[in-house]
């Protein structure tokens, strides 16, 4: 782990996340997050410009939409988002963790200045709390730094 990071666990939406695998340590080629989240703190329908992505469930239930083709996911499941297609996804249970792919991995760094370090992992996700303004800061951040356009 790199030694900036304080704690492998940030928060993140209400939940938390961990990064796996940098895209410092690929060359940028990919960066690899685990992320546990609630119910309520998905991205709106949205098309990255520049990245491909991947969805694994490791626990709950989601559905993720591309294009127009809606497909529930269950643990041990997984799922292509490619770049230049609207995508989105929806948490069925009261929560989910996922391995989220990210091709290349500059889109880590959204991950890591839209998050907080964590002393250790939470035993609990809270629902999601984010005022008008952090969203609007959150979307012209992702829209305009990161190129995610959402619909």
């Amino acid at each position: 782990m790199e030694s900036w990071i304080t704690s492998p666990y940030r928060s993140y939406q209400g939940g938390y996340f961990q990064t796996l695998i940098t895209p410092q340590q690929t060359g940028n080629s990919l960066a690899l997050l685990e992320l546990t989240l609630p119910k309520g703190a998905e991205p709106p329908l949205h098309i990255h410009t520049r990245e491909d992505e991947a969805f694994y469930v490791l626990d709950g239930e989601i559905s993720v939409t591309v294009a127009d083709k809606v497909t529930a996911l269950k643990p041990g499941e997984i799922l292509f988002a490619p770049r230049n297609v609207p995508h989105s996804f929806k948490i069925l249970t009261e929560k989910a963790t996922i391995m989220n792919l990210i091709m290349p991995g500059t889109l880590w760094n959204y991950f890591m200045e839209c998050s907080e370090p964590l002393a250790e992992k939470p035993e609990t996700v809270a629902p999601v709390a984010l005022t008008m303004e952090r969203v609007q800061a959150l979307l012209d951040r992702i829209s305009n730094v990161y190129k995610v356009n959402f619909l």
